[in-house]
C-alpha cells in the first residue's frame, strides 16, 4: 500500500527539479479543467433567470434610463436582451464543450505524461501537445469523451455512484499518457482495477491539498499557480507510477 506522504515527498522533489516548465504544464492543466466552462454555465444561468442577478437591474436609474417610458415596450426590450444573452452564453458553452473535448482532454493526456516523464527526466513544456504528434490522437479523444460520458451518466443517478466512477477512471488519462494507442475497453478495465480497493485512499489524498487551495484562494490564485498546482499534479502523477508498478506485480499490466 502507497503512503500518502511518500508520494507527496517525490511529488515535491520531482517539480521542484524542473520548476519553471512544471509550472507552465501546471498552469495550462489547471485552465483546462473548467474554469472557462465554468464561467460560460453562470452566465448561462444568469440569462436563463436561474441567477440572483435580474435583467430589470439592467435597466436600472443608475444606467440613466427612465421608468416612466411604456412599460410593454421596456417588457419587449428586456425580454430580447435576455433571449440574445442566453444565445450567446448557449453558443459560448457549447464552443467551450467542444474545445474541451478536441483540445482539452489530449492536452490534459500530455500534461500528465510531462508529469510521469519528469519523476526521471526534465521534459519541456512541448510535452503538453504530445496526444496531438503521437499519432493516435483520435483514440485519446474518444477514449477521454466516454469517460467523462460515462461518468456524467453515472452522476446523472445519485451524486455517490458519479464520484465512485470517477475514482474508478482516475489512471484512463494516465494510462493514455503512456499508451495513446491502447483500446479504450482495456483502458477502463486496466484503472479500474489499478483503483480497485485504492478509491477511498485517493479521495483522501486529494482531500489533504484543501489547505493549500485556501491558501492559494488568500492569495487570489498566485501561489495556486506557482507551487499548489504543479505539486498536486506531481503527487497524481506518483500515484500513477505506484499504480502501475502494482498492477505489473499483479499482472494487470503485461
Amino acid at each position: 500500500m502507497w503512503i500518502r506522504e511518500e508520494l507527496k515527498m517525490r511529488a515535491k522533489v520531482a517539480f521542484r527539479r524542473n520548476y519553471w516548465s512544471a509550472v507552465l504544464v501546471a498552469f495550462v492543466l489547471m485552465i483546462i479543467g473548467g474554469g472557462a466552462y465554468n464561467g460560460a454555465r453562470r452566465a448561462y444561468d444568469r440569462a436563463s433567470g436561474n441567477d440572483s442577478y435580474s435583467y430589470t437591474d439592467f435597466f436600472d436609474n443608475d444606467y440613466g434610463y427612465d421608468y416612466d417610458y411604456d412599460m410593454n415596450f421596456s417588457g419587449v426590450v428586456n425580454s430580447t436582451v435576455a433571449v440574445v444573452f442566453s444565445a450567446v452564453m448557449g453558443i459560448v458553452m457549447i464552443v467551450g464543450i467542444f474545445f474541451s473535448i478536441f483540445i482539452g482532454n489530449p492536452l490534459r493526456v500530455g500534461g500528465n505524461r510531462f508529469f510521469i516523464m519528469n519523476q526521471t527526466e526534465q521534459p519541456s513544456a512541448k510535452t503538453l501537445g504530445y496526444a496531438f504528434t503521437s499519432g493516435n490522437v483520435g483514440n485519446v479523444i474518444v477514449t477521454m469523451f466516454l469517460m467523462d460520458l460515462y461518468i456524467f451518466l453515472w452522476s446523472l443517478l445519485f451524486v455517490i455512484p458519479g464520484i465512485v466512477k470517477s475514482y474508478e477512471y482516475l489512471m484512463v488519462p494516465y494510462i493514455l499518457a503512456e499508451n495513446p494507442g491502447m483500446e479504450r475497453s482495456e483502458a477502463f478495465m486496466i484503472s479500474k482495477r489499478m483503483m480497485d480497493g485504492h478509491k477511498w485512499d485517493a479521495f483522501v489524498l486529494q482531500l489533504s491539498f484543501i489547505g493549500w487551495q485556501i491558501l492559494s484562494a488568500m492569495t487570489f490564485g498566485i501561489l495556486g499557480i506557482f507551487y499548489v498546482e504543479p505539486y498536486f499534479q506531481a503527487t497524481m502523477a506518483e500515484l500513477y507510477t505506484w499504480n502501475r508498478e502494482n498492477a505489473y506485480r499483479n499482472g494487470y499490466i503485461q
